[in-house]
């Protein structure tokens, strides 16, 4: 004879069966949302593979050092820019986050004396390939080439792109942001951190 299954045992073989095929499925991404912890998965930011040829740094300093030559033949000190805030942005061109944020920082740039941006392109790329690529893209800050065997030692290996720092007036940094950011973030947190208020900010 064969014997009726328990109405409570199919219940929660169900429930285990729907358990289990909710774990295969990635999750929906979240709305970006920077005052939230920050993962790549949760902020729009690209995660980068990790290699043994390109290792993860957990390195960043308070106040970071950066020497490097941009694309247009000309050196660029960090060192230099104190008494203003600087937006150090971590960016690829097959980044599209990157590429959509471009514009605003561009902008921010140009419009506020008080602030500039520095782009980092993590990627291999010539810098003839990028001169071509800004012809299409074009921005007013300037741009360099990050070697991505040997990336900036004050800085974090970007888990993710794009990856932005805020670098305050003495030097030191004073917010960072995994993912796509705006200008009107970048102005709340330098009025956050003690710097000029943006028009319409309270």
């Amino acid at each position: 004879m064969h014997s009726r299954a328990n109405p409570r045992s199919l219940l929660a073989a169900a429930v285990v069966s729907a358990a289990l095929l909710a774990g295969c499925q990635k999750d929906k991404p979240a709305d970006t949302d920077l005052a939230a912890p920050q993962t790549p998965s949760d902020t729009g930011a690209l995660t980068l593979p990790q290699t043994a040829d390109h290792p993860l740094s957990e390195g960043g300093v308070e106040v970071p050092k950066l020497v490097i030559a941009t694309v247009d033949g000309k050196q660029y000190d960090l060192a230099a820019r104190r008494g203003k805030w600087v937006v150090v942005n971590f960016w690829a061109t097959w980044c599209k986050p990157c590429l959509k944020e471009m514009p605003e920082l561009s902008a921010l740039d140009a419009m506020r004396e008080h602030v500039e941006v520095l782009g980092l392109a993590y990627e291999d790329i010539s810098a003839d390939d990028m001169k071509v690529f800004l012809k299409l893209h074009p921005v007013v800050y300037p741009i360099a080439v990050v070697d991505t065997f040997n990336p900036p030692a004050d800085f974090a290996t970007p888990r993710g792109l794009p990856m932005t720092y805020l670098i305050a007036p003495d030097g030191r940094v004073a917010d960072k942001f995994l993912g796509p950011v705006t200008a009107k973030d970048i102005e709340a947190a330098i009025a956050k951190a003690g710097g000029p208020q943006a028009a319409g900010q309270s």
